[in-house]
């Protein structure tokens, strides 16, 4: 039964960290029409691999040719979707209030208690507060941060890692290699 267009996908690309694999992939997304949802990019315990991941709402068809279309990419090594079930993931997101404003509320180290967030900095003027979660969680607390008057809001792009105990993409190169070295035996 195919899923609706609605479904949130993210995609995991691991690549070599090479300039305008970024539009490239982009562009990937932009010819179907697709609105990246959220996008993060960092290094891997793999020496010299970058992992992208992506969010992006849309049908299981679509996102497995979008994955189709990103492997092509030369300098792509694998990737891979997922849906939220299959993955662990956060997002973490920093709020600016003014410090005259929550010092002098007596809830706001209960609200903070209650969120899981924390004070990163504190001065004369502002305090800048972090919470770590899922997208409805950031949200909430900057819906109810806002009666102190919100001066800055940021939030990330989310970061994921498979439930899976094995890396998706040491499995690919482990098979890459022997491959590489069944083919050097002939």
């Amino acid at each position: 039964m195919e899923e609706n267009n609605n479904t949130l996908f993210t995609v995991t690309v691991y690549s070599e960290n090479q300039v305008g694999l970024l539009n490239q992939i982009s562009i990937i997304f932009t010819r179907r029409n697709l609105n990246i949802w959220s996008l993060t990019v960092s290094s891997t315990v793999l020496e010299g691999v970058h992992k992208f991941t992506i969010a992006c709402r849309t049908s299981r068809r679509q996102i497995e040719a979008v994955v189709k279309q990103i492997e092509k990419r030369i300098d792509v090594i694998k990737a891979f979707y997922y849906t939220d079930d299959e993955i662990i993931y956060q997002e973490v997101a920093l709020y600016k209030v003014p410090t005259d404003k929550i010092l002098d509320d007596n809830d706001f180290e209960s609200l903070l208690h209650r969120s899981n967030a924390q004070i990163l900095e504190i001065n004369r003027t502002f305090a800048v507060i972090q919470k770590t979660g899922h997208c409805d969680e950031t949200k909430q607390l900057y819906e109810e941060l806002s009666k102190y008057g919100v001066l800055q809001f940021v939030r990330s792009g989310r970061v994921a890692i498979t439930r899976s105990t094995v890396e998706q993409v040491s499995r690919f190169l482990e098979a890459q290699e022997e491959r590489r070295e069944e083919i050097e035996r002939k």
